[in-house]
């Protein structure tokens, strides 16, 4: 997929079905690869940290997520795209993988979050081919354990990992995996909690407003107030920098 970069991030284009069957077709071939799902906070985290800023750039695929990024698209480049949000994309992708039989693999996350992972899949994707479930533990894991991670998911044959982390730790850990596991890995963070229960998404109403940030934000003040605060404002301010500054070189070349 080609990539157009907002000031220093790389998006992938494409409409939501290229997205779905780009990832599809890397599972099915069990290319090692990975994609990042953008919002407003990788975005900034990409911004103010240069190591994950090279994260992002060797991502496969880096989706536009939030509705903020599609508008910036448009504002700055004039691009019209479609949003590809990890809370429709991973349900789409789970249904694909019921009927072309893809193995999928789900790393991170807590044992509670899987074992309602695991019921919700039984009930809803009964005959979806799991590889298997892992819950890391909450420190930096050894050499050896990493080792050990890669052949025990190698050794599935998934075609898929989800890979539920958090951002940044969740595309950094997929960065690090490039190459040693043999499939694309995704990096749906707070999409699973959703498609399982844990946690509600925004009406179609907000969503369409790009507010879905401001009811994530109702659910979890306490997470997430200091966070939206911080990079939604950085953001703003960015993109507005952005388009004065294109404005002021196309005004100046005219008049040279």
């Amino acid at each position: 997929m080609k990539f157009i970069k907002i000031i220093h991030f790389n998006i992938s284009l494409g409409n939501y079905s290229n997205y779905v069957s780009e990832i599809i077709n890397r599972a099915k071939l069990n290319i090692s690869s990975y994609v990042c799902i953008a919002n407003v906070h990788m975005f900034i985290e990409a911004y103010r940290d240069s190591s994950f800023l090279n994260v992002i750039e060797n991502a496969d695929i880096v989706t536009p997520d939030g509705m903020p990024l599609v508008i910036a698209l448009r504002f700055l480049k004039g691009v019209v795209q479609d949003r590809v949000a990890g809370m429709d994309l991973l349900p789409d992708i789970l249904k694909i993988a019921v009927k072309e039989n893809v193995k999928v693999f789900f790393y991170g996350g807590t044992d509670l979050m899987l074992n309602k992972t695991k019921q919700y899949l039984s009930d809803e994707y009964p005959n979806l081919n799991i590889g298997g479930f892992y819950s890391p533990p909450f420190r930096e894991l050894s050499n050896d354990e990493k080792n050990d991670v890669i052949q025990m998911i190698n050794s599935t044959g998934s075609g898929i990992v989800f890979v539920v982390l958090g951002c940044p730790k969740q595309e950094k850990w997929m960065h690090s995996m490039k190459g040693k596991i043999n499939s694309c890995m995704i990096g749906i963070g707070g999409a699973l909690p959703v498609l399982v229960g844990m946690h509600k998404r925004a009406p179609n109403w907000m969503q369409r407003w790009s507010l879905e940030w401001f009811y994530r934000l109702l659910q979890e003040p306490r997470r997430l107030f200091i966070r939206y605060l911080s990079t939604n404002s950085i953001f703003v301010y960015i993109v507005i920098r952005e388009y004065l500054k294109l404005k002021i070189n196309k005004y100046w070349q005219k008049i040279f």
